[in-house]
């Protein structure tokens, strides 16, 4: 893959800063002596191997830039900022290389505005050609949003003559239909750089794709729900361990605590009927071409009764062939 020519300078500056990230993006140079493909021009192509798509987006700021290294360092091939309108011609070329472009990550953010409706008459363009494509959103809160921008001292690509929020305000509008249409939803406000490619690493990194992928959080309801959870599980009908001397120290990953939470009426037949609800819904999951979920389980604090019960619930889904992963956001921050 060759690198992007560098832009004049009054263009680098409009670049905008992401999520850890110490240099800024750049515009993709233009090239009008470029060949590309057109419709006319596919002998061969519908024979060849059509190229693995994941289209990442999101808020300026929570991560795009840190997310497409990633996969590049995992072997994709990424191309920042490309058009929409372009993407079923850089799959197309993926599918002429004879294997050499298996897997293809396109950044799409407010910088190409001007093309960003093209995106949906791309992607139903990818759908009628049976391109297996996934959409990334990176998203995260207004406070950390801001936060980072004013560490960077660089303002919100979108704000123009007014505040770094007014810009953030626009672009979640902007974005809102394609943050529905997400196959992924990732919430960068409490994430650094490595946690990030940690999660990332996670859902990309296997060799073979899984039918469905799983998050299971445990976290507090007194520090908010999870901006990325699918479901949301409410663990807070049962008794709680903290008042109880002996388990107050210790969370939900103790045996002791799990037991205590688990020999509460009610608590093992909920998990019994949940698990099945799960399978209606990861049936259901896998006829939508949906590949991740995440499942968000609160209790008060985040520490005992949704610390077991998510350990208990990965562990019944893992049974069942879903891929899980477990994130535990608020142990430990009392």
């Amino acid at each position: 893959m060759t690198e992007q020519e560098k832009q004049p300078t009054a263009e680098r500056d409009q670049a905008h800063t992401e999520m850890g990230d110490d240099h800024t993006e750049q515009e993709p140079h233009q090239d009008n002596g470029a060949q590309v493909s057109t419709a006319n021009d596919t002998n061969g192509a519908s024979e060849a191997t059509i190229p693995e798509l994941v289209i990442i987006s999101g808020m300026s700021g929570a991560g795009r830039s840190t997310a497409a290294k990633c996969l590049e360092d995992l072997g994709w091939f990424v191309v920042d900022n490309l058009p929409p309108a372009l993407i079923p011609t850089m799959v197309e070329l993926g599918a002429r290389s004879q294997g050499n472009v298996a897997r293809i990550a396109v950044v799409v953010d407010v910088r190409g505005r001007r093309f960003f409706d093209n995106l949906r008459e791309s992607l139903a363009d990818l759908d009628t050609r049976g391109v297996t494509r996934r959409i990334v959103f990176l998203e995260s809160s207004d406070e950390a949003l801001v936060r980072r921008f004013e560490s960077v001292r660089r303002p919100h690509p979108l704000q123009g003559d007014g505040r770094i929020v007014d810009g953030i305000a626009a672009e979640r509008e902007l974005l809102r239909e394609l943050r529905g249409d997400a196959d992924l939803v990732i919430d960068t406000s409490s994430l650094n750089v490595h946690e990030l490619r940690a999660k990332m690493d996670a859902q990309f990194a296997g060799e073979e794709e899984p039918e469905l992928r799983a998050t299971v959080m445990s976290f507090g309801f007194k520090y908010g729900l999870p901006v990325d959870a699918d479901l949301v599980v409410d663990m807070r009908f049962l008794p709680n361990p903290h008042w109880v001397p002996e388990l107050r120290p210790y969370t939900g990953l103790n045996e002791e605590v799990s037991a205590y939470v688990f020999n509460q009426p009610g608590a093992k037949e909920f998990l019994d009927r949940y698990t099945e609800l799960l399978q209606l819904i990861a049936a259901g999951y896998r006829r939508e071409g949906k590949r991740y979920v995440t499942i968000a389980v609160g209790c008060t604090g985040g520490k005992h009764r949704s610390v077991a019960t998510s350990e208990k619930l990965a562990a019944r889904l893992a049974a069942q062939g879903v891929e899980t992963v477990v994130v535990h956001r608020d142990m430990g921050r009392e």
